[in-house]
């Protein structure tokens, strides 16, 4: 599992490698991305410190990957299966600001989840956003992930603030 690499329209998923730190330290400065993925006081140390820890698999609870053009020149954006277990799993993702718009975190979202229910024998996988997030709800939309309810003021984002949480999940079972 060191060395996956998935295609999709539009992304290449590959693992995270230290030279994503600059890239993911401004991504994860971003207001869009911090309000809804809180990473605490960022610097280039705590940069490089994600980024390997997301390329390290061996625990066997997550697999996170890097989402980059086509021709991996171009760090898009974050899409990760966590709490993997007993079948299930969260998909989460975040996209760079100059990425938005184009379809990166449904390509990835569908390509990893596609790859989570084939490789690692899923049987669920929950995509949880904030209601007060429409863009992810319609990445959960697009990428076949039906709406399955509201989960009331679930979690806290970046903002301090307890949201509600719609939830939306695949089967592998779902067509």
């Amino acid at each position: 599992m060191d060395d996956v690499r998935l295609a999709a329209p539009g992304v290449l998923l590959r693992p995270w490698r230290a030279a994503d730190a600059p890239a993911v330290l401004a991504a994860l400065r971003d207001p869009a991305v911090t309000t809804w993925n809180p990473q605490g006081d960022l610097d280039e140390a705590r940069a490089r410190e994600w980024v390997r820890r997301r390329a390290d698999w061996s625990a066997g609870d997550h697999a996170s990957l890097a989402v980059a053009d086509p021709g991996d020149t171009e760090l898009l954006g974050s899409v990760s299966l966590s709490g993997i277990g007993g079948g299930h799993a969260n998909i989460g993702y975040w996209t760079a600001p100059a990425a938005r718009g184009r379809g990166v975190a449904t390509a990835a979202v569908r390509r990893l989840t596609a790859w989570g229910f084939a490789m690692l024998g899923l049987h669920r996988v929950e995509l949880f956003h904030a209601v007060a997030n429409p863009a992810s709800c319609r990445v959960a939309e697009r990428a076949g992930y039906p709406f399955e309810g509201t989960l009331r003021e679930s979690h806290r984002y970046g903002d301090g603030r307890r949201h509600d949480e719609h939830l939306h999940a695949r089967l592998a079972t779902d067509p």
